[in-house]
């Protein structure tokens, strides 16, 4: 039978479990007053941690020694304002800097960093440069922190593939791919079997450099890997290669699926995903709310060669790219779509990109003609999400053209819709060469962040 709860100098006697009973019944129902609760909970835990031993544990070993000079005295005062909220958004790009500069961040300012590592994922590749060995040594003793060890933390010695971390085992990886292709593929080869399952889907996507035809035998061998994010990895680097075995299943059942019809044409999807579909990268699954066949199709078509279309179809691209479809055209567009980006075809994604101008097309597209066409949009539309979001996905500094046209735009909106300009100008202050400064007076706000980022990047370096 349970004890009620004394609302008196009982509470010594009193159990954790009775306390625990009484809060789940009610203090009410009890006749316990709730402030006394409160009370004998308090004494209750203080006996309980009283009366527990204290563990043996040991010192941590000391850090190791660090190899990065910090960062200049003025650079780390303004890293600490930024921490203190002070242009926030801004603090990726410190961050980017610091980490190409090779100097590291204060030690006391290392916690805190760390602290939005483990919210913002953008910001953990330069966190394992910036913060040295003394964060490192922090990321080790706290499991919040413990992702810091799967970043790189700079380009290591040779040694380090066996016994390196994931992150840095990464970044040799990358840089010996960079040098020499075959010697990164053979020793990726060589222990394949024994990496981690998080590993082999990273490994794989840095194939991309230099990929050729020499790394098919073992891309193709991949596709039977148990890890999903491995096969889906080395199915799209076999896209890019139209003469794998995997590009020519793809064709075979592209040229099924959809066809020429008149002076437009027709799509028919997959009327099952069989094993051979699901090996060669197609997921059963759809996202929610999407139609399951409609999802195999867009699928079938991202990953067969662009190059294929135009003599299956009798058209040139930018005609295929505003061609009528039919009840599958989403589903079709979107696949196409998919392959520029995966392909990295410049005239597939100009084609695209005239039809419906998505954001993603833009990256596909060489810089300057990428400033061009954004700036083009943003000269004949008004401000809005879809334009903010479209000028989000070009990476700065934006082109000459393309910031005169911004910054047009946002004193026309200021001028007449001072409510609709705040977002367009912040994304320009990040965007633009910070040495604009000088010719953004009429938007004050604009002119700051860019003084702002103009003396940011002259401290660093």
């Amino acid at each position: 039978m349970t004890r009620a709860v004394s609302g008196g100098g009982e509470a010594g006697r009193v159990s954790w479990a009775d306390l625990v009973s009484t809060a789940l019944v009610g203090a009410d129902r009890r006749a316990v007053p709730p402030e006394s609760l409160l009370e004998q909970a308090a004494e209750q835990a203080v006996r309980m941690r009283a009366g527990r031993r204290p563990g043996r544990g040991r010192p941590p070993a000391p850090a190791a020694a660090e190899t990065l000079p910090l960062v200049p005295g003025a650079a780390a005062d303004r890293l600490a304002r930024m921490l203190a909220g002070e242009q926030g958004r801004l603090l990726t790009e410190w961050l980017e800097t610091a980490a190409a500069r090779r100097v590291r961040v204060p030690a006391e300012m290392i916690p805190g960093l760390l602290d939005l590592g483990a919210r913002d994922r953008s910001i953990r590749a330069c966190l394992g440069a910036v913060a040295g060995a003394r964060g490192r040594w922090l990321a080790g003793l706290n499991s919040d922190w413990a992702y810091l060890l799967a970043e790189p933390a700079h380009v290591p010695p040779d040694e380090v593939w066996e016994l390196g971390t994931s992150g840095d085992r990464r970044a040799f990886l990358a840089a010996l791919r960079r040098r020499d292709p075959a010697a990164a593929r053979e020793l990726l080869e060589r222990g394949w079997i024994a990496e981690t399952p998080e590993d082999r889907a990273a490994f794989v996507t840095i194939l991309a450099d230099g990929l050729g035809m020499a790394d098919e035998p073992f891309l193709e061998a991949v596709l039977d890997d148990r890890r999903r994010e491995a096969r889906q990895a080395a199915a799209d680097l076999l896209t890019r290669l139209p003469r794998s075995r995997l590009a020519l299943r793809m064709t075979a059942r592209a040229r099924r699926f959809v066809t020429r019809h008149g002076s437009g044409l027709r799509a028919e999807p997959p009327p099952a995903c069989d094993a051979a579909m699901e090996r060669d990268g197609v997921r059963a699954r759809p996202p929610a709310g999407m139609e399951t066949r409609g999802w195999w199709l867009q699928q079938v078509v991202s990953h067969t060669p662009l190059s294929f279309w135009p003599g299956h179809l009798g058209m040139p691209p930018d005609e295929i790219a505003g061609a009528r479809v039919g009840d599958w055209e989403r589903e079709v567009r979107m696949g196409w779509t998919r392959a520029a980006i995966l392909q990295r075809d410049p005239a597939w994604a100009r084609a695209l990109f005239a039809a419906e101008p998505l954001t993603d097309l833009l990256a596909v597209l060489p810089p300057e003609e990428r400033s061009h066409r954004a700036a083009e949009l943003v000269s004949g539309h008004p401000v809005d999400g879809q334009m903010v979001m479209m000028l989000g996905g070009v990476p700065r500094p934006w082109g000459h053209r393309l910031a005169r046209t911004v910054l047009k735009k946002i004193v026309e909106t200021t001028r007449t819709q001072p409510w609709n300009a705040g977002e367009l100008i912040r994304l320009a202050g990040e965007r633009f060469d910070p040495a604009m400064h000088e010719h953004a007076g009429d938007v004050p706000e604009l002119a700051a962040t860019l003084r702002f980022r103009f003396d940011m990047l002259k401290e660093l370096a």
